[in-house]
């Protein structure tokens, strides 16, 4: 019964989704607002019949309808309650009709929210989103339904993948949806602005806090997929420049380009085709990590079904999308032109210009190691695989250059700096860094590029901490703000979009330094133990006590006891465990890790290689929990960037 009306509210929702783009255009060509709030209010109930289809199909795996074919492939008996109501996004089809799902909510709350402030571009906007929308509903009922009937339903069914079976792979792509979907409404906005002719800043105002939302969403599904990947896959590591990984980092990078270059159209009205340019492309990557999930074309650890058909609708659809947008933004180019110029190479807005460039080099960077690959398989019968030593190679000096402008950027003036305002701003910053590398030499860092982040690092710390330092001091002089900590209360406060930027950059700093401890000071043992043998790693003695049975729920385990002590004079216990599923029979590694702030503890059990005799890999892995705690940090600053109220120019007296 549950999914026959899930099943109807996605078609009635088509229908009202053809009814939302129909009626939007038309009112708007006809001049008939009466038509253009039939578009709205459609929009509206799209969304709610897609959560009563998305409940639908969630109330199925609950209730173990194994009729239904999608819950037969991706549930049973055995799975707990909490993975039964996540397994809706388990498979293609599931986790098409959330993106669909998250879209419409998406489209409802933006012509709730931009109705009134917005009445020229929502018509287009409105028509443009449901033509998206209405793409991913031909493909969710048509080509990836996860309505189909199973006649007659198993007794049971044949489980959720067990990779998936975990907290962070239940937290993962929701967020990694809500930050690839949040980006169609900037696009959307942009695309309306250069159809109406008002491709100026306010499409920009519009689309700030979903902007920043977005990114916030893509970055948190990100950092799930890499903690999720590190605890799961036993590997001791957290990002192998998988090709899916990849689909989402591109979108990531050039999203961070879009949401720097806004600041100069605000302040300078420069960069109107770099915006535009970017947040096209943004969303166009969203849509290709769309395809290389699920198309099933990359061979991947997220890889887990392929459908030709599928891909080949997707890769038509993104085709659609790239040359509507890049051909409106050609057509239409001569509304963002404008008589500012680049004034000066030393100045914000260049600063903004180098920045761009280094994030759309990365990006391509990834792009060529994701899609030479495939491209090479296509046209020949050879295979080759881009793994880190291409990026390694190549995506870090870049990355390099991006954390530099991260320090120049924030500083420097706009329009024209000066050599003295330079030597102010940049001496104690240059100087400190060098002061820092050399120290980072003389304590065992010999890698150069180890060597070059911390300068970096130190460069971008400094010049953000004299520049908040001499704001202070200006707020104290010029406002009678008195005490410094209330003139610093009252900076950040007027200023949260700032320095909540400061927040995320001192997070990526973090993040920094936990790739450096865990990348260049990993330490690994691959050994075989008996019961009573010990290791040695670190300042770390384990001991092997035993290995024996566990179970739970629908897995059986062989697990091992492992005492860890360390010279401190405390002790952990870790159980590292080798795991197979009843219904699939599938094994999987629990790796057992002791966290501390300065470093990692990872335990792997391997095979048993011969009587009371086991594999066991055991990893220590320096600041890897900084990486965890910068994405934290970064979660708290683009909170409190939210927060900033919209700016109101004061006309000039």
């Amino acid at each position: 019964m549950w999914i026959e009306i899930a099943h109807f509210s996605a078609l009635l929702a088509i229908v009202l989704t053809i009814l939302q783009i129909v009626s939007s255009l038309y009112g708007v060509t006809s001049n008939n607002n009466a038509w253009i709030r039939v578009g709205r209010h459609s929009a509206i109930v799209v969304a709610l019949l897609l959560t009563v289809s998305t409940v639908g199909l969630i109330n199925s795996f609950l209730n173990h309808d194994f009729s239904v074919l999608y819950v037969a492939k991706h549930a049973s008996l055995d799975l707990p309650i909490f993975y039964l109501a996540t397994a809706m996004w388990g498979g293609h089809e599931g986790s098409l009709l959330l993106w669909a799902w998250l879209l419409s909510v998406y489209i409802g709350v933006a012509a709730w929210r931009h109705w009134k402030t917005h009445p020229v571009s929502m018509p287009y906007v409105l028509a443009i989103l449901g033509a998206l929308l209405l793409g991913f509903l031909l493909l969710v009922l048509f080509l990836s339904s996860p309505f189909e009937r199973l006649i007659p339903p198993p007794f049971d069914g044949k489980d959720l993948n067990p990779l998936l079976q975990d907290p962070g792979m239940v937290f993962h792509p929701p967020f990694l949806y809500m930050g690839y979907v949040g980006f169609a409404i900037p696009y959307a906005f942009a695309m309306a602005a250069l159809i109406t002719g008002k491709a100026d800043e306010e499409w920009l105002v519009a689309t700030r806090r979903w902007t920043l939302f977005s990114w916030s969403m893509l970055t948190t599904g990100i950092v799930f997929g890499a903690y999720w990947a590190y605890y799961e896959l036993g590997w001791g590591g957290y990002w192998a420049w998988d090709p899916v990984e990849n689909a989402s980092f591109m979108p990531w990078l050039t999203a961070t380009a879009f949401l720097h270059s806004v600041m100069v159209q605000e302040q300078r009205q420069m960069f109107k085709t770099w915006n535009v340019f970017l947040v096209t492309t943004t969303f166009a990557l969203a849509i290709l990590g769309t395809f290389l999930v699920r198309s099933g074309v990359l061979s991947s650890v997220h890889s887990f079904a392929s459908d030709p058909g599928r891909g080949v609708y997707i890769l038509g659809f993104m085709t659609v999308l790239l040359f509507f947008s890049f051909g409106l933004l050609t057509m239409k180019s001569e509304q963002l032109e404008t008589d500012i110029k680049l004034e000066n190479p030393l100045s914000k807005e260049s600063a903004f210009l180098f920045n761009n460039l280094f994030l759309l080099i990365a990006t391509l960077t990834v792009l060529l190691g994701t899609l030479y690959p495939l491209a090479v398989e296509t046209w020949s019968d050879s295979k080759v695989s881009v793994g880190a030593p291409y990026y390694n190679a190549v995506f870090i000096p870049i990355m390099l250059g991006i954390l530099f402008m991260m320090g120049i950027g924030p500083v420097i003036s706009w329009r024209k700096a000066t050599f003295k305002q330079l030597k102010r701003d940049l001496m104690i910053p240059l100087l400190a860094s060098i002061v820092a590398g050399f120290v980072s030499f003389a304590i065992g860092l010999h890698n150069f590029y180890g060597v070059c982040t911390v300068i970096v690092m130190a460069f971008v710390m400094f010049t953000h901490i004299l520049d908040t330092r001499r704001k202070v001091l200006a707020r104290m002089k010029t406002s009678g703000a008195g005490s410094a900590f209330r003139a610093f209360n009252q900076l950040i406060s007027r200023n949260k979009r700032r320095y909540g930027g400061f927040i995320v950059h001192f997070g990526i700093l973090v993040m920094a330094a936990g790739f450096i401890g865990s990348g260049l000071f990993q330490e690994e043992k691959n050994l075989f133990m008996s019961p009573k043998d010990q290791i040695r790693v670190g300042s770390w003695n384990l001991t092997l006590d035993s290995v024996g049975k566990a179970s739970k729920y629908n897995w059986q385990a062989v697990e091992a006891v492992i005492k860890a002590d360390n010279d401190r004079g405390f002790s952990v216990e870790l159980r590292p465990q080798k795991r197979v599923y009843n219904e699939t029979s599938q094994p999987t590694t629990e790796a057992a890790i002791h966290t501390t702030w300065f470093e990692d503890i990872y335990v792997v059990l391997g095979d048993q290689v011969k009587e009371n005799v086991w594999s066991i890999r055991v990893y220590r892995n320096p600041l890897i929990v900084w990486v965890w705690a910068g994405a934290g940090i970064m979660a708290l600053g683009v909170m409190f960037a939210l927060m900033q109220g919209r700016i109101r120019k004061e006309k000039k007296q």
